[in-house]
């Protein structure tokens, strides 16, 4: 299954740990427009051939898009690449930047999946973060996407903010499933270079949480997630069955995907033997318009994946989400029986277990995800 996404680079304000590409206006939105429906045109020979079961609208805040704009790129996509029947179509979707109509119009198009960004329903934590909207705005916004006919609702937490206790992530996780989504992303805090967090930690204005702090919040939220029903199907995400993101798991088992708009990645196998492709675009909305009005793709960088890479890529991912299948990694990439031996080891020591042939991680397993993936890797 292949997947495309599209990267809007717009926000109202910029959170203060975000270090994705974005810019803090909608004033250059249609001539952002006009340049990705021409990166959309020039891409579509690479996906001939090729049905796409997802499409991801990420950003930035694509819910910034009118229905009209959104309405716009959803026609150049279906007019360029095959794209299923059925296929899991997201929108990363900000409280306070939607109303009902907006999100019945987005509906019609063809969205089928919201993944809603309230981070926090601490009103002091939402205030540290930059984020425009207060809890019940955060609530309405999930209420509202009911009304609007959407069955299948994500939504993003953040935890381990500086000073965070357990009883208030608690109190977090206890109003998020009391909202009943399908599908709750809960993220750790990370300090990115950069960003106005990484200034301020720099400043000793504010101290990142004890790893161990960190980590007595994970546990806490995988305890919480499991006994309200949740399955946690990779490191950072929980799920009602049935409700696992697709896109995200097609990203995780190495599907190939097409990226558009500025900073956006793509991913796509090779063909005859030749390996595998990935590039990134230019994180700059100017140069990027420039180019494509010139007929140029705005690749900023692209490479030739090694096997040795696809392996422990393979490794890697497989450990955060489904688990690895050693006998996938022996048949083709052959690795060596001892290295595969590690795997009793890991089960010895009670951070996986194997299901087949399949090495998936405990609870206890995703506190030492890296630590585990690093003694794997060839």
């Amino acid at each position: 299954m292949a997947s495309l996404y599209v990267h809007i680079p717009f926000c109202q304000r910029k959170c203060v740990y975000c270090d994705f590409y974005s810019i803090e206006t909608v004033a250059l939105m249609d001539g952002f427009l006009d340049a990705l429906e021409r990166e959309i045109v020039l891409a579509a020979p690479r996906g001939g051939g090729a049905t796409f079961g997802t499409l991801f609208f990420g950003g930035g805040t694509p819910s910034l898009l009118s229905v009209a704009q959104l309405g716009r790129v959803m026609s150049a996509l279906r007019g360029a690449f095959a794209i299923s029947r059925n296929a899991e179509i997201t929108l990363e979707t900000n409280p306070g930047t939607v109303s009902l109509e907006t999100l019945r119009g987005y509906r019609s198009l063809g969205v089928n999946r919201l993944s809603i960004g309230i981070q926090s329903f601490n009103e002091d934590e939402l205030r540290f973060l930059g984020r425009i909207h207060d809890a019940p705005q955060a609530e309405r916004c999930v209420g509202l996407a009911r009304e609007a006919g959407f069955s299948n609702v994500s939504i993003d937490l953040i935890y381990s903010l500086p000073g965070q206790t357990a009883v208030q992530w608690d109190a977090t996780l206890a109003r998020a499933i009391g909202l009943r989504p399908d599908h709750v992303s809960a993220y750790s805090l990370i300090v990115e270079d950069d960003t106005p967090l990484a200034r301020m930690v720099s400043a000793k204005l504010v101290s990142p949480n004890p790893l161990e702090a960190e980590a007595s919040l994970y546990e806490q939220t995988m305890g919480v997630m499991a006994r309200a029903g949740f399955e946690h199907y990779e490191v950072s995400n929980y799920a009602m069955p049935g409700y696992r993101s697709l896109h995200n798991s097609a990203y995780w088992s190495h599907e190939p995907y097409l990226g558009f708009g500025p900073s956006a990645h793509s991913f796509w196998t090779g063909r005859d033997g030749e390996p595998p492709l990935r590039w990134s675009n230019i994180p700059a909305l100017g140069r990027y318009c420039d180019m494509l009005r010139g007929g140029e793709m705005p690749v900023a960088s692209r490479e030739s994946v090694t096997r040795t890479q696809l392996c422990n890529e393979r490794i890697f991912l497989g450990l955060r989400s489904a688990g690895v299948d050693l006998s996938v990694l022996e048949r083709e990439f052959g690795i060596p029986a001892d290295r595969l031996a590690l795997a009793d080891a890991l089960v010895e020591e009670g951070v996986a277990v194997l299901e087949g042939t399949r090495l998936c991680l405990t609870p206890r397993g995703y506190l030492l995800c890296d630590e585990i993936a690093a003694r794997m890797m060839v």
